[in-house]
């Protein structure tokens, strides 16, 4: 029987491109992570299908890699580093782990596959988003607000002073979202410093690994790292010779063209469609 080209169409979960806009296959950008010291994929939060595609390049890169690779991740924050250590090295039960690590809501359905993967294959997993109480105190009383951390806090940031460019892009595009100079009692410099503080300590737990021989695939919200700015910008600040591939995920209704505004956002860009279910 015929089918109509409607009903006859192939419904592709995704597709990537280059940061031209020119389509690429999953094994030719794979070949391209291969020879990166650092590899941030940036998610949609809720997104199934980066999700999954992080997973599989976790796969890919520890069998490229021979094992010598580590996983970073925003989703925790580096001081529970000890008891994530405690559970991938099997000392404590994993619904210990679930209750101290802090965890985010959607952890079960989105990064706990990642996680056991690389609990079953021995792969480190190194948290580097910076202590949640840390942005907040930055958020409400900007980055001297840092001063007041004792030592050991200061063990869960980047080195101190932060040094935070306002003219970036991104972050001039948050101080816009947010007002202008104020933002409700909160001034929004101070929400850019925030969130420059989260860049720019991942960049340094990334570094910290790098600098011991190891390839890094880090998970983190495609805001972090979007442009080549966020992380990838501290990380150029402090070794500008590293090599460095980025994967940023967008929604659009048509899967056959990149539109423009999502080139040279990353070295790759996973497009998935926009009626994809969400995982919250």
């Amino acid at each position: 029987m015929m089918t109509t080209g409607a009903t006859a169409q192939d419904k592709p979960a995704y597709k990537l491109f280059t940061k031209k806009g020119k389509p690429v296959s999953y094994g030719n950008m794979l070949q391209e992570l291969q020879k990166a010291d650092v590899v941030l994929f940036g998610e949609q939060h809720n997104d199934p299908i980066a999700h999954w595609l992080q997973l599989e390049a976790a796969k890919d890169l520890y069998k490229a890699h021979q094992g010598n690779v580590v996983i970073g991740a925003e989703m925790f924050e580096a001081d529970v580093q000890l008891v994530l250590n405690e559970y991938l090295a099997d000392q404590v039960a994993e619904t210990n782990f679930e209750q101290e690590a802090r965890p985010w809501p959607n952890y079960k359905t989105d990064y706990k596959p990642v996680i056991r993967f690389a609990k079953d294959m021995g792969i480190p997993v190194v948290a580097t988003n910076v202590p949640r109480r840390y942005a907040a105190m930055v958020a409400s009383g900007g980055l001297e607000a840092l001063d007041k951390i004792s030592d050991d806090g200061k063990r869960y940031l980047a080195p101190l002073p932060v040094t935070v460019d306002m003219n970036l892009p991104g972050y001039k595009k948050m101080i816009g979202m947010f007002g202008g100079s104020t933002h409700g009692s909160v001034k929004s410099e101070h929400i850019v410093q925030a969130q420059a503080l989260k860049d720019a300590t991942m960049a340094h737990f990334i570094l910290q690994q790098v600098k011991n021989g190891k390839k890094v695939l880090h998970l983190n919200g495609a805001y972090h790292s979007d442009n080549f700015e966020g992380i990838g910008w501290y990380l150029k600040q402090q070794q500008p010779q590293l090599k460095l591939q980025s994967i940023t995920t967008v929604l659009q209704d048509d899967l056959e063209k990149l539109q423009e505004e999502h080139q040279e956002k990353a070295d790759y860009i996973l497009v998935v469609p926009a009626s994809m279910t969400r995982t919250y």
